[in-house]
């Protein structure tokens, strides 16, 4: 079960918060981004009677996660979708409710460490991203037709790049040249776009330009728009959800998701809270929590992860 490649984030703290919904038979967790299943292995050797509703639209991290769940096979489905396609999936299956739901959200280990898949700006490779790698625009095409102020939006909003504009204008004049298509030569753009002083401080300057191209080819934000209110949806009562971000629009969409739904609907100026508006929700973390120093130790990728989770408490017509 151990892959020396995969340390899960914060394992034993996912598996605390959604154990206690999946006690009872057939109780069902949906992982809506399996990756290599660390975190969903671990909760089906911690939750004997759970099953498994595994979901990727990473084709070959399915392949690798099904050898990795070979000793649960019989409590496991993987199905080949993206995380906004919950309710499409659960009706497929036959599934009105499920008991949990975990989102580990951004890229995956596995596809860092798979250089022809362009996610990892320290090597050269093909410049792809896509997390589904049969459809879908490359990086490489996104960046040889946008626009400068498209460019410009991507990398300002989902990389929150200060010299975004730099960058963008670099790109368009550069790709009349010669059209963009490996990662070395955007890598050797950022650096001579920025200032030298903002080149000396935060890690890689093409850091930031990477996760924006990354969120853009793959919607991500849309996509998580549309899933966190459908899997709250989908939760029995008592049911849990787990989300974890490493993004800061990833997270600002989990707290609005999560407290919204842990708050009466009631007018605010009635002495008590009238049937039917108590809250859904009610939330297990105080606020996001973070990795601990041991953590991060352990997996870099826990450095900037935010988690937060809570539990349904009521049913809505």
């Amino acid at each position: 079960m151990s892959d020396p490649r995969h340390v899960p984030v914060l394992l034993d703290r996912v598996v605390a918060l959604v154990a206690p919904a999946l006690t009872e038979p057939a109780s069902v967790l949906v992982d809506a981004t399996l990756g290599l299943a660390g975190h969903a292995g671990a909760i089906l050797a911690a939750c004997p009677h759970a099953q498994l509703v595994g979901m990727d639209r990473d084709s070959k991290a399915l392949a690798l996660a099904a050898e990795r769940l070979q000793p649960f096979a019989a409590r496991t489905t993987l199905v080949h979708a993206v995380y906004d396609e919950i309710p499409d999936v659960l009706s497929r299956l036959g599934m009105d409710r499920i008991q949990g739901v975990l989102f580990d959200l951004g890229v995956s280990s596995m596809q860092l460490d798979e250089t022809d898949r362009g996610f990892a700006y320290a090597q050269d490779a093909p410049l792809d991203m896509r997390m589904d790698q049969k459809r879908g625009t490359t990086a490489a095409e996104l960046l040889n037709t946008a626009s400068v102020h498209e460019l410009s939006r991507i990398l300002s909003r989902y990389g929150e790049e200060r010299y975004s504009r730099r960058i963008a204008e670099a790109v368009v004049r550069e790709r009349q040249r010669e059209p963009f298509s490996t990662s070395a030569r955007l890598v050797d753009l950022v650096r001579s776009s920025i200032p030298a002083a903002a080149r000396r401080t935060g890690g890689n300057p093409a850091k930031r330009t990477f996760q924006a191209l990354r969120i853009a080819v793959n919607d991500e934000i849309a996509v998580l728009q549309r899933a966190l209110p459908a899997a709250i949806d989908a939760l029995a009562v008592g049911g849990r959800i787990v989300v974890m971000s490493y993004h800061s629009l990833e997270d600002r969409l989990a707290k609005r998701a999560l407290v919204a739904r842990s708050r009466s609907t009631a007018p605010l100026d009635l002495p008590v809270v009238l049937p039917g508006h108590e809250p859904e929700l009610r939330l297990l973390t105080r606020g996001a929590e973070v990795a601990r120093a041991e953590d991060i130790e352990h997996n870099q990728r826990a450095a900037s992860v935010r988690l937060r989770a809570a539990v349904r408490t009521r049913e809505v017509a």
